[in-house]
């Protein structure tokens, strides 16, 4: 499956981008280097995503699509300068992979240019052409990316829209390939769609283009004009199955995990029929977009979580760059002392040597301060290059660079002496200085027996993390959004989040329980309000980075769970039943020395704070009026696993059998006799996740801990 747009591909793009004209340009972000997401607002419609893959391909996406905290420096301009501003125009630069998207606010005009070719770019200009930040610098023989300059278009292309038969005929007559290569290079074609023409015209691709006769040029003509007919006026995209298997799984896929499943037997997508390809393998989609989405959604989608991932080696965090920088350390410290040893020894043979040479050392010195008595430095320094023996002088230093003699009295090695003093003291200057390199080298010597300890314990560390399966956590400057209270996994990745405080309590039920979620508390006072939401949750990542150590578990946030479904009372039995479980050993009855709880759950409805007349509620307290459905006999029973969401290793909680079904490494967790502190540093010491939170995944009172791998691998 290629994954570089072609002109074709480009041109129908800017078709399906022009009926974005009039939408909001929102936030943007940069999940990957190599992508930028833009999102749009249309009245009465969802937001879109308009996802740039970098010098690869553009479309236009509604997925879930988890984004950085913190936006780059692109991203902080884009959002800065195309903030609330109107999409007023797209536009192909001809037929060049290269498209302009013009957004008009209170202060003019703004281009996002978009170059779709090489290594492709993503550029801000200001009205008058001027960049005022590219994604990427970039320098190329007839033009210059960069701040500040005016934006020069690449070399401009053949586009085939204005090619007459006049000008066919000078295409084909003045070349020296065979078609399908005239095609795809000479006239803007690429590959699939030369072959295309030449399929529906009728000839073979191997044939020279200057060969062809008049009835054959027509053909072409004629196949050329329909293609071109089809790119403008034609609607919706092709695909293209890899074999009948492919074909019927998707044709079953009835959601978005399974199309994504079922997108890996899809080789082929274009704007229109490719004539030479097996029709019988061939799908219709709504549009190219929507064909893109098919076939890289998934994996553009996870981009800031594989980006993440990328900075995670099984030893962790960091320690793959921090053992580089102790290989690096060692290799430089080694090169110092050889170039300390080296120094020292050079400089003690110079000392030698002046001692060797006496006479004719102090006969230079002598005679250069005579002449320096007599004329002076700067008469010296006229007469200097006269010297077979000196090289040079420094005034303000006082000092001569000479030549010592070598076997045939001839200018050998060069020496550096002060003419204010002896011969001896110029041969100790040297002395010490070996001294003083041998000195460096000792030091150096230590530092690398330090770095060399340093990358042996650094080994050992990562052999034995990685043996154990550990994760090191980083530090991070913003948690996910359920973080702040109680959460937990719950059947088909739908959350559970409940408040940690009569505080918590009142935001879980003013911010979090909206009308499509169940409000779930357990029957005890002072147990947390908890929302079962419908839409939000965690699903399994579908393209997780090799980084990720065997066991654990790859997952993402997704806010569009429950497709098709409208109300969490619609959610099956069972689920209910697990919120009320995870609800109950929320509460005290964890540590009440019982084996089962009651909980119940209602309609964000039947949820208030308004009392009868008389009556006052405290903080975190609500009223529940109406019919409850309750839940009995629940165990007190959790489950902790080990996983990496969003990129970031945490642990995950829930009941046993969802934990066990999404994390291969998980205890199960019951009321006991061993503080939850204790077992929390014994889960982190075994796993490098954090302590702090692991004990907000744990439930308030002691514990008993029965271990399925992820304390003991």
């Amino acid at each position: 499956m290629r994954e570089q747009s072609s002109s074709f591909d480009v041109a129908r793009i800017v078709r399906e981008l022009s009926e974005l004209v009039g939408a909001r340009a929102r936030k943007a972000y940069q999940p990957h280097y190599e992508q930028v997401v833009l999102r749009l607002n249309r009245k009465g419609v969802p937001s879109t995503d308009l996802v740039i893959v970098r010098g690869r391909r553009v479309y236009t996406s509604q997925r879930d699509r988890p984004m950085p905290s913190k936006p780059s420096q692109f991203a902080m301009v884009l959002r800065k300068h195309l903030n609330n501003s109107r999409l007023v125009a797209v536009e192909q630069f001809g037929f060049d992979r290269v498209i302009q998207l013009t957004f008009e606010h209170g202060g003019g005009r703004l281009r996002l240019v978009i170059e779709l070719f090489r290594d492709g770019n993503v550029l801000l200009l200001d009205d008058s052409g001027v960049i005022i930040q590219p994604l990427t610098h970039a320098k190329y023989a007839s033009r210059s990316l960069k701040k500040g300059v005016a934006y020069t278009p690449p070399p401009e292309t053949i586009d085939p829209r204005e090619m007459d038969r006049s000008a066919l005929d000078a295409l084909l007559d003045g070349s020296e390939h065979d078609l399908i290569r005239t095609l795809a290079a000479r006239a803007n074609f690429g590959r699939i769609y030369g072959s295309t023409a030449c399929s529906i015209a009728g000839l073979e691709e191997k044939v020279d283009s200057n060969s062809l006769d008049s009835d054959q040029r027509d053909s072409l003509e004629g196949a050329i004009q329909s293609m071109l007919a089809e790119l403008s006026e034609g609607d919706g995209a092709m695909m293209w199955m890899v074999d009948s298997d492919s074909m019927q799984a998707w044709q079953a896929a009835d959601n978005e995990a399974a199309r994504d499943a079922a997108s890996s037997g899809i080789t082929e997508i274009a704007p229109f029929d490719l004539a030479y390809t097996d029709s019988g393998m061939m799908v219709e989609v709504a549009s190219l977009s929507m064909a893109y989405d098919a076939v890289f959604g998934s994996h553009d989608a996870a981009a800031f979580i594989r980006r993440e991932e990328e900075l995670l080696v099984d030893s962790g965090e960091d320690e793959g760059v921090k053992q580089a920088k102790l290989d690096r350390r060692a290799a430089q410290q080694r090169a110092a002392i050889d170039r300390f040893h080296e120094r020292a020894a050079i400089t003690q043979e110079l000392g030698k040597a002046i001692q060797d040479d006496w006479e004719h050392v102090d006969s230079l010195l002598t005679q250069f301060n005579e002449a320096v008595a007599s004329d002076g430095w700067e008469g010296v320094m006229d007469r200097i290059h006269d010297v077979p023996w000196i090289d040079n002088a420094d005034p303000a230093r006082r000092t001569i660079v000479a030549y010592l003699p070598d076997e045939d009295g001839d200018p050998g090695a060069s020496i550096t002496l002060e003419v204010s003093k002896t011969v001896h003291q110029n041969a100790q200057r040297y002395f010490e200085e070996g001294r003083s390199q041998k000195s460096k080298a000792k030091g150096a010597q230590a530092a690398l027996a330090g770095t060399e300890e340093a990358r042996e314990k650094a080994e050992k560390r990562a052999a034995k993390d990685a043996a154990a399966g550990r994760l090191r956590a980083r530090q991070r400057s913003k948690r996910f959004w359920f973080e702040k209270h109680r959460w937990a996994m719950l059947s088909d990745g739908h959350l559970l989040v409940g408040g940690r405080d009569a505080k918590g309590n009142d935001v879980v039920v003013r911010k979090h329980l909206s009308s499509h979620d169940l409000y779930f508390h357990a029957d005890l006072h002072g147990a947390p309000s908890c929302s079962l939401k419908l839409k939000d949750g965690l699903a399994p990542n579908q393209n997780p980075s090799e980084a990720i150590p065997e066991g654990v578990a790859s997952l993402q946030i997704v806010q569009n769970l429950a497709d098709g479904t409208e109300d969490a009372r619609e959610l099956s039995e069972s689920l209910h039943s697990e919120a009320a479980q995870v609800a109950v050993c929320w509460s005290r009855a964890w540590g009440s020395g019982g084996a089962a709880a009651v909980a119940f759950h209602v309609r964000p409805s039947q949820v208030s704070k308004t009392t009868e007349s008389g009556e006052s509620l405290g903080r975190g307290s609500f009223v529940v009026r109406g019919q409850r459905n309750w839940h009995r006999d629940l165990p007190l029973e959790l489950a902790v696993g080990m996983a990496v969401v969003n990129g970031v290793p945490m642990p995950v909680s829930g009941t046993p059998s969802t934990i066990s079904e999404h994390c291969q490494r998980w205890v199960k967790v019951t009321p006991g006799r061993e503080k939850k502190e204790a077992v929390a540093n014994r889960i982190s010491k075994a796993t490098g996740l954090v302590q702090d939170d692991l004990l907000s995944c744990l439930p308030p009172g002691n514990c008993s801990v029965e271990d399925h791998g992820l304390i003991q691998p």
